[in-house]
């Protein structure tokens, strides 16, 4: 009973945060009931990294399954790995609806959901009941900070020591376009003084340490990605173990054919390729081969995964793509992905 390219579309006569939470539910319900989707990860070109097994180099990106609700059935859809949040400390709603638009002309979606979450009581249970039974991949959660808290710091500690015993690996998100003042914590500065508490409860959570990634985005200036990158790459006990290469974009292309594209919120979808890509891009210059870098923004094909491949990505993330590709994408993702490039 896969989710086909049929059901998408049908998905897509709904308006978008409908289709978003009723494709949620189709997928808890198919896991309740243990009905088949496509069967577990599609098993292409293996590979470890992180001090963890990927089936594949196709991950789910955060924001799809906010609250941990459908991990299972996204794994049956092919997915290597699946990452769930934002979550926040506590629950918020997120900003007003409408909320979400789709693009068609443009393959893109703008959202400004604003991390609307259900909160860490909820995802602990919702966790604690995955890990019963072992998973076929990767879990990441993805972090998120409230956004009336005067301490985010605190917050994503918060998240770190409560959900690392449940996770594989940790994002910590300071790249959504939504939450006021957000962006701000990717400032040298500010985010070593983030994630050292966050690394710090990290390592009170538990004897199994977990990778901790940042989720930076697309719009940095050369000054930025200079900074993360220093301190992704610093030498001494690590702060970082990867990065995650980009979030939406605020920023809007002159290319935008829908009438749609100036409502507020962040940008993601075929537009995004090109200039995550370059971030993506600039990073692996300044950080050499072997920091692992997932690579996720605009990827609507086969070659699309390559050039992120290409450009240094060493795993890739899905999203908006699947709106308007279904899960066929993943497989042909990954098969591009590990195909070697043609000689030059």
């Amino acid at each position: 009973m896969a989710l086909s390219g049929h059901a998408v579309s049908l998905l897509r006569l709904l308006p978008p945060e409908a289709a978003h939470r009723w494709a949620v539910r189709f997928l808890r319900g198919a896991q309740a009931l243990g009905l088949p989707l496509d069967g577990g990860p599609h098993r292409i070109a293996p590979r470890r990294l992180l001090g963890l097994d990927f089936p594949n180099p196709v991950g789910l990106a955060a924001g799809f399954d906010k609250d941990a609700d459908a991990v299972r059935a996204a794994f049956a859809l092919g997915f290597g790995f699946v990452e769930i949040g934002s979550v926040t400390p506590r629950p918020q709603p997120g900003n007003p609806r409408p909320r979400v638009f789709r693009l068609p002309e443009d393959g893109a979606v703008i959202n400004r959901y604003g991390f609307n979450s259900k909160g860490l009581d909820h995802a602990e249970r919702r966790l604690a009941g995955l890990r019963r039974r072992a998973l076929p991949g990767p879990l990441g959660v993805n972090l998120g900070a409230n956004g009336v808290s005067d301490d985010k710091a605190a917050d994503y500690a918060t998240g770190a020591r409560r959900l690392a015993p449940y996770a594989d690996y940790l994002v910590v998100n300071v790249s959504s376009p939504n939450t006021p003042g957000l962006r701000t914590l990717q400032d040298a500065a500010a985010l070593r003084g983030l994630l050292e508490p966050v690394r710090a409860a990290l390592e009170d959570s538990g004897p199994v340490a977990r990778p901790l990634l940042l989720k930076v985005a697309p719009d940095l200036e050369p000054a930025d990605i200079d900074d993360i990158a220093g301190i992704a790459g610093a030498g001494g006990p690590p702060l970082l173990d990867g990065l995650i290469v980009g979030n939406t974009t605020v920023a809007r292309p002159a290319s935008l054919r829908s009438a749609l594209a100036g409502e507020a919120g962040g940008l993601s979808g075929r537009p995004l390729m090109a200039p995550s890509t370059a971030i993506l891009g600039a990073f692996r210059e300044r950080l050499g081969p072997d920091l692992p870098i997932i690579g996720v923004g605009g990827i609507a094909d086969g070659q699309d995964a390559a050039a992120k491949r290409a450009a240094g990505a060493t795993l890739i993330q899905l999203y908006t793509g699947l709106i308007y590709r279904g899960p066929a994408l993943i497989r042909a993702a990954a098969e591009a992905f590990d195909t070697p490039p043609p000689p030059a």
